[in-house]
């Protein structure tokens, strides 16, 4: 496309989104599958077009998806990954060979499903229900995207739960379970057996029978993994049990990790990622692909390139330094437990100030309790997201969890990073080049706003697979 192609289709793709947006958003959950069925029933199935690896769990899943995409882009695979939230872009959620779907592709793949989607809107408006949403739409889009590409293999992860959730029309051979918490209660429900019942509902019974390659989960949830497994037909690969990180060091830029998959040890593999949960995640998405590639060994220079460029935006992040400047997308309490473990791995911050700013509808005292303790001070702001929980009522709750001298208010968040900035450098100028850091974390959105503050809101490009090579 020549330039002006381009910003006509990107200014386009602007106005779909702006019109699909239009529609009752993603946190509105229906909680059915039938309404995206009756879409893809009339979309043809775009959804059977390919194989397909599904991924749920509570945290881990975005990072765990891309590594799983990553391996089997680097084995020349043509790869479909569907994630959410976005950071930056709609289009990063519906990626293409490691790219968001360019805006050209987007617009087309939309003209072509759109009279569909209208369809189905009248027949619901019909019988008294409300339109399609917002994730039901996307859901459904990414579905014909890939199809249209055309892709091998789709890398599909829930928006939320699993069993009713709009992806759930997929079969995948392999169900991916990262680790599972607390959240989202109001849906899925307030004990973790409840919420593992809604979360294994992506276990399916296929002919070969479906692979569960599940984390470490607590007993409870295991449980209930299991029976969903045997009730479905399904074969379970388990940490702890048939798969381990075996070893892991911290290195310059990341970690060294000994994976233990399926199809044997794969040794001083290079991760540049931080955390303990990080090095799960590419246990998962290694026995994943294993797995889904028959259960033998992948090639360790597979494995090595893969994971040796794998990125993952906005978790544990770090976005400048002197001061460091991290960014992190942990938006619950378990996410903020792995923050704190990999923060105090990886960085020897002799002081630490924290820019926070979470969703109105989520655990706020939680995730700054499980914070409070690396933080010296917190500066308490929110993103431009309507579902941010107000300042001033952040700010009473971060009273009650830190000294109230601790805590400052700053609405901007480019004012709050300066703030913090400022308040981690106060009595530490001999040390600000290795010891003083802002840490922002709460949410998604405000992981992506901090991103784009610091100029990093424009993907990098992704390395091509070797079939792509010249």
């Amino acid at each position: 496309m020549n330039g002006a192609a381009d910003v006509e289709a990107e200014q386009q793709a602007k106005e779909i989104y702006a019109e699909i947006l239009s529609r009752a958003p993603e946190h509105k959950i229906s909680p059915t599958i039938d309404r995206v069925a009756e879409l893809v029933d009339l979309l043809g199935h775009p959804q059977r077009a390919y194989r397909a690896i599904h991924l749920t769990g509570t945290n881990g899943k975005t990072s765990t998806a891309r590594m799983v995409e990553r391996l089997l882009r680097e084995m020349g695979l043509r790869t479909g990954r569907f994630t959410s939230p976005h950071l930056h872009t709609v289009r990063e959620r519906i990626a293409i060979d490691g790219e968001p779907i360019s805006a050209a592709a987007f617009v087309e793949v939309w003209r072509d499903i759109e009279p569909y989607v209208q369809m189905v809107d009248a027949s619901l408006e019909g019988r008294g229900h409300p339109q399609l949403n917002f994730f039901e739409v996307l859901a459904a889009f990414a579905f014909a995207a890939f199809a249209d590409a055309p892709v091998d293999v789709a890398i599909i992860e829930v928006g939320l739960g699993g069993e009713w959730d709009s992806t759930n029309v997929i079969d995948g051979e392999v169900a991916v379970m990262t680790p599972i918490a607390r959240d989202h209660e109001k849906w899925l429900g307030h004990s973790l057996e409840e919420i593992a019942q809604v979360k294994s509902g992506i276990i399916k019974q296929l002919d070969p029978p479906a692979v569960v390659v599940t984390a470490e989960q607590d007993d409870e949830v295991a449980a209930v993994i299991a029976r969903r497994a045997v009730e479905r037909g399904a074969r379970v690969v388990a940490q702890g049990y048939d798969i381990e990180v075996a070893e892991r060091m911290v290195a310059v830029g990341g970690q060294l990790v000994n994976l233990r998959g399926t199809g044997g040890l794969y040794t001083d593999i290079f991760l540049p990622l931080h955390g303990a949960h990080q090095a799960q995640n590419a246990l998962l998405a290694l026995t994943a692909v294993e797995q889904f590639l028959g259960g033998g060994a992948l090639g360790a220079e597979i494995v090595e390139a893969a994971f040796g460029d794998a990125t993952s935006p906005g978790r544990m992040e770090l976005v400048r330094s002197s001061p460091a400047v991290v960014v992190d997308a942990a938006h619950n309490p378990a996410g903020a437990g792995v923050l704190v473990q990999a923060l105090e791995e990886a960085f020897s911050f002799t002081r630490l100030v924290g820019v926070i700013g979470v969703m109105a509808d989520k655990d706020a005292e939680g995730i700054l309790s499980v914070l409070e303790p690396v933080l010296d001070e917190v500066v308490i702001t929110q993103s431009r997201s309507m579902r941010s929980m107000d300042v001033d009522d952040l700010a009473e709750i971060a009273r009650d969890v830190f000294d109230p001298d601790q805590v400052h208010v700053q609405a901007s968040l480019p004012n709050a990073i300066s703030l913090a900035a400022d308040l981690a450098e106060q009595g530490q100028q001999d040390q600000i080049a290795s010891g003083t850091g802002v840490l922002v974390a709460g949410s998604v959105i405000l992981a992506a706003e901090a991103r784009a503050v610091f100029g990093k809101d424009k993907p990098p490009r992704q390395p091509r697979r070797p079939a792509d090579a010249p």
